[in-house]
């Protein structure tokens, strides 16, 4: 099988160098200096127990989050739930169904919330609170398109609403997702040349920045605090500065060195760009058992954020289950398990549905 480089995937790979060119030199790093960072954590079982080293391996989906080139590569109709417990109480989910369109490609719809519940309202005065509660909320909402243009190339697109809720003050924007996945004969261990590389790149939350506006941020104000006159009920409105959203860029190779008949072995790694923090690194490995009675069987492991300073994020392992039923619907269940140092553990479970 030869790979020819095709007018469309070179421009695909030149509009990413270009986007991604802004992301070079940033000194110093602007840690903690962006919005919606929830658009960072990783949801998807899979591809958290793979250390987040997925987007040149995922086929399904969950590419609505990881690279939406990865739904040209579904094999059937697809509907998925994932529900993450985070830290401090915090709740994330992440559902997603998507649809082959014949002739057309693949469509798919998409949310991710996080849940930070209830906090005591405190002020200067009175640091052991008011007696108010309020809450906070994070939702992102998506469409996505993904393409198989040929067997060994596939692009995807996503566009996707942001918005946040901090007790009376929103905040929303809107981006766009861009990914792309090569197939290769290279590092094939198969006569046929199949199972070779596999290359993927995905541009994540490129679009403008948020800023919060709301009810708390009004004021009343004295112009002149030491003369008479109606001067004390003046409104006024503290302005809040704009925040960009985490904008990723990912570049992963994955090689399939086992592939014989009811086994087979994944490896890939992702090299991720920020605009927040440094480079850096994540791996990942999945081991397929298949046996006609059981289903198929996932092993998964990885690290995520390998070579960052600084960085909680650490190991991480998972297994999943997939059963077929009649007319090719599936079944899969998948666990992950993220070790975040200091700050503990935390896991994560999806159900996915084939239709």
């Amino acid at each position: 099988m030869k790979v020819l480089l095709r007018p469309l995937p070179v421009i695909l790979l030149c509009l990413f160098w270009a986007a991604g060119s802004p992301l070079r030199s940033q000194n110093p790093i602007r840690v903690g200096t962006t919005a919606a960072e929830f658009l960072s954590l990783g949801f998807g079982s899979a591809g958290c127990a793979m250390g987040d080293a997925y987007v040149s391996v995922v086929h399904d989906v969950t590419g609505v989050y990881w690279n939406p080139a990865g739904l040209a590569f579904m094999a059937q109709n697809e509907a998925v739930f994932g529900y993450q417990p985070w830290l401090a109480n915090i709740s994330t989910f992440f559902v997603s169904s998507g649809i082959q369109v014949p002739s057309l490609g693949v469509i798919a719809v998409g949310a991710i919330g996080v849940d930070y519940g209830e906090m005591d309202v405190t002020t200067v005065d009175r640091q052991d609170g008011t007696g108010e509660r309020f809450s906070a909320k994070d939702l992102a909402f998506s469409f996505s398109y993904g393409r198989q243009v040929v067997r060994w190339f596939g692009f995807g697109a996503t566009a996707k609403y942001v918005t946040s809720h901090i007790w009376h003050e929103t905040a929303s924007a809107f981006a766009v997702d861009l990914g792309v996945i090569i197939h290769t004969p290279f590092f094939s261990f198969s006569r046929d040349g199949g199972n070779g590389m596999k290359i993927g790149m995905s541009l994540s939350n490129y679009g403008m920045p948020m800023k919060y506006n709301g009810l708390d941020l009004l004021r009343t104000h004295d112009e002149l605090p030491r003369e008479a006159g109606n001067f004390q009920d003046v409104k006024v409105k503290m302005e809040t500065d704009s925040w960009e959203l985490p904008l990723i860029f990912r570049i992963g190779v994955s090689v399939t060195p086992v592939s014989l008949g009811n086994h087979e072995l994944i490896l890939s790694a992702d090299a991720l760009h920020v605009n927040n923090n440094n480079e850096t690194i994540n791996l990942g490995v999945q081991y397929m058992f298949s046996s006609p009675g059981l289903g198929r069987l996932f092993l998964r492991g990885g690290y995520r954020s390998l070579f960052l300073q600084h960085s909680e994020f650490g190991p991480t392992f998972g297994v999943g289950l997939s059963r077929e039923y009649l007319n090719n619907r599936a079944i899969q269940l998948d666990f992950a398990y993220r070790d975040v140092g200091l700050l503990g553990v935390v896991p994560m479970f999806s159900a996915a549905i084939g239709f």
